[in-house]
């Protein structure tokens, strides 16, 4: 976050993931939330998942009213704008703000194709090749 930038203390992100039956895929969205505390200045951070694991986004869009919030972000941990991003978030969204008088709901963009996303793909292609040719392996998903 920008220097320059200031959060207001009434603001939350809520970082959302599908979810998954895998706890291990799960943990890297509270691994994240961490992250987001300790490097961003917003007062609120937390963990949501569309589907498959709890806490579920109206459940974390509650914690964050409970804990102050006036406006969320709800960061959707989606590379793109589909059906769960344009659909379902907004549909939350708009069911949070009915049941949460005074609280404001915003869906920030997916991750999508952002700069450093790109940046990001190239890196992981680098470690598939050194792993390839260190182990001969194909590499371990993580989905």
């Amino acid at each position: 976050m920008a220097a320059a930038e200031v959060v207001p203390p009434d603001s939350a992100i809520l970082v959302i993931a599908h979810g998954s039956r895998r706890a291990e895929a799960n943990d890297d969205l509270l691994k994240l939330a961490e992250l987001l505390r300790s490097r961003t200045s917003y007062p609120i951070v937390q963990p949501a998942f569309l589907e498959l694991a709890e806490p579920d986004i109206p459940a974390g869009g509650r914690q964050c009213a409970e804990r102050g919030a006036k406006h969320v972000l709800m960061l959707p941990w989606f590379l793109s704008a589909g059906r769960h991003v344009v659909d379902d978030l907004e549909r939350y969204r708009r069911q949070l703000e009915a049941e949460l008088p005074g609280v404001r709901f915003t869906v920030c963009p997916p991750l999508g194709l952002h700069p450093l996303m790109i940046d990001v793909a190239a890196a992981r292609l680098q470690e598939g090749l050194a792993s390839r040719a260190t182990s001969g392996s194909s590499g371990s998903g993580t989905s």
